[in-house]
């Protein structure tokens, strides 16, 4: 009877052992595959849900828009094209990053940022056809997303250029206009009458 006892007491020791083993092995090799995987997007030109794209056809602005966002957390952003970038705010890279101006561009790309930033996931395949949803930016600004019937988005009534783009769990849409709020579009107009 005793016999038994031991050989039981031996078996279910080494039981435990092997599973404490295994899981040991599972968690270390969990551990090494989580510390080796890369960034989405890299430095140059990177492929993003089978599609090419490169840093230079995001434009520089948005780039720093989406640096000022951090990578491990789920958030959309709907930043603006190159083109809208000098045609409604005046920005460009040659003068807009150079000397002074810095800190104001750096002022106007944050403001952007929190009224075109949801801290969310939000594809382009999360938005149904023929309805509206509204989520709240970073700013407070309340975003009205709808998908028209080409797919493309529309964001407080700005169109889409390109969609569904990412780096780390950032979905980046590139937008063709700056979406803000009427106070801060006003500040960013051109005064007319300062010559009167």
């Amino acid at each position: 009877m005793e016999l038994t006892k031991k050989r039981r007491c031996h078996i279910l020791k080494n039981s435990i052992c092997f599973v404490l083993v295994v899981v040991s092995v599972c968690c270390l090799s969990i551990l090494i595959f989580s510390m080796l995987r890369l960034p989405d997007i890299s430095l140059g030109s990177t492929s993003i849900h089978g599609e090419v794209y490169r840093r230079e056809e995001i434009g520089k602005f948005a780039e720093m828009m989406i640096e000022m966002l951090p990578e491990d957390l789920a958030f959309t952003i709907f930043v603006p094209s190159v083109k809208a970038f000098d045609r409604e705010l005046k920005l460009q890279v040659n003068d807009s990053l150079v000397g002074d101006n810095v800190n104001n561009t750096y002022a106007i790309l944050s403001r952007i940022l929190g009224f075109s930033a949801v801290p969310r996931t939000l594809s382009s395949i999360m938005v149904p056809f023929g309805e509206e949803i509204s989520y709240d930016s970073l700013s407070g600004l309340t975003l009205y997303i709808s998908k028209s019937s080409d797919g493309k988005l529309l964001v407080n009534r700005v169109e889409s250029e390109r969609l569904d783009l990412k780096k780390g769990k950032i979905v980046i849409h590139i937008m063709d206009g700056v979406i803000m709020d009427a106070e801060f579009e006003q500040s960013v107009q051109p005064d007319y009458n300062e010559g009167d």
